[in-house]
């Protein structure tokens, strides 16, 4: 069976991930898309023999199309979201689910009300070979109990629109929800601390910005975020151990001697970076749809987001450690936390 996917959202993300259902994953096919911007996603409807539809609502009611991919503009997630759990549709929707909490409960009791999981949230570190193989050495307890990590989120650069409170919110969330899922712990403080700024930014951005999060069981994570550090796209992730440490390493197949150096080279950006974790992502989301059975990060996993965001952002304002607290967690969502 092939599943018939209508697309919301045809900018970068959007397209990235119609040629990934197009060329890349087994099983499904594109067959409706639309965007505020009319002529682009017309023009990709085209490319792909899609259908172009005037509006995100009307392409969820539509007969044909099975599944929903949301990759719209951030305000509009939970709406459309929303009206695929009315339609009875499921629906991956890229980070973040809502722009708040409240909106990410509004979509969790739209669930629950329904008896049923239909959302995945786009969080795909999860689904990265690295990352991977950190869990499976954390969960062995080879290296004994977790301690600390030490990480860091550095881009090339960011453009003017790119503001202070952004660096959490759009990119420290990758990290916030990854690395959750790898302790198999929820947090219950944050800090952030402001360390001298680069020459590289603007009035807007404070970069870079040092993430403190700790754990259930007393796990400090130390989060660097700087997205100016103009050398390349760089993600760290160190584990540290009783008995030793494991981190993460830059994907590069091949190293290259020259000039009396010996180097390998780093991804310039995240498509490049996690390329193998989207396709990886996407094609068991459509295996899942198929057999009726979600597994990947759900509306919890995109709540616990927002309210930790939320809370990073009120430390980062008043420079205060700052308790995080969730809601009970609804019993349709508890068989997920196992497999955090």
């Amino acid at each position: 069976m092939e599943l018939k996917i209508g697309v919301i959202g045809t900018g970068a993300i959007g397209q990235d991930h119609i040629r990934r259902f197009t060329n890349k994953v087994k099983g499904a096919k594109v067959v409706a898309v639309t965007d505020i911007n009319a002529e682009r996603a017309v023009q990709i409807a085209q490319e792909v023999g899609a259908t172009f539809v005037e509006t995100g609502e009307e392409l969820i009611r539509l007969p044909e199309v099975d599944a929903v991919v949301v990759t719209s503009w951030d305000p509009t997630h939970e709406g459309y979201v929303l009206e695929a759990i009315k339609n009875n549709k499921y629906v991956f929707c890229e980070k973040p689910l809502a722009v708040e909490a409240e909106g990410c409960k509004r979509i969790m009791n739209a669930e629950v009300e329904l008896g049923k999981k239909l959302v995945q949230v786009g969080f795909m570190r999860r689904y990265d070979r690295g990352y991977l193989e950190l869990k499976e050495m954390v969960d062995s307890g080879k290296l004994g109990e977790v301690l600390m990590l030490h990480c860091a989120h550095r881009n090339v650069s960011s453009g003017e629109n790119y503001d202070t409170p952004m660096a959490i919110v759009n990119t420290a969330v990758h990290e916030i929800d990854v690395l959750r899922w790898l302790l198999n712990e929820d947090y219950v403080a944050v800090q952030v601390i402001m360390p001298k700024q680069t020459s590289n930014t603007h009035d807007k951005l404070h970069d870079p910005q040092i993430l403190i999060l700790e754990t259930e069981s007393g796990i400090h994570i130390d989060v660097e975020i700087f997205v100016n550090c103009k050398y390349g796209y760089d993600i760290k992730c160190e584990v540290v151990c009783e008995n030793g440490a494991v981190s993460l390493s830059n994907p590069s197949y091949s190293s290259i001697r020259s000039a009396g150096n010996d180097f390998t080279g780093i991804p310039m950006d995240w498509e490049q970076r996690f390329e193998g974790a989207y396709e990886r992502e996407l094609q068991l989301w459509v295996d899942s749809v198929k057999v009726d059975e979600l597994n990947g990060p759900t509306a919890w996993d995109g709540y616990v987001a927002s309210v930790t965001t939320t809370a990073g952002t009120v430390a980062r304002e008043t420079g205060k450690r700052v308790e995080i607290k969730y809601d009970e967690c609804p019993d349709l969502y508890k068989v997920n936390l196992i497999k955090l």
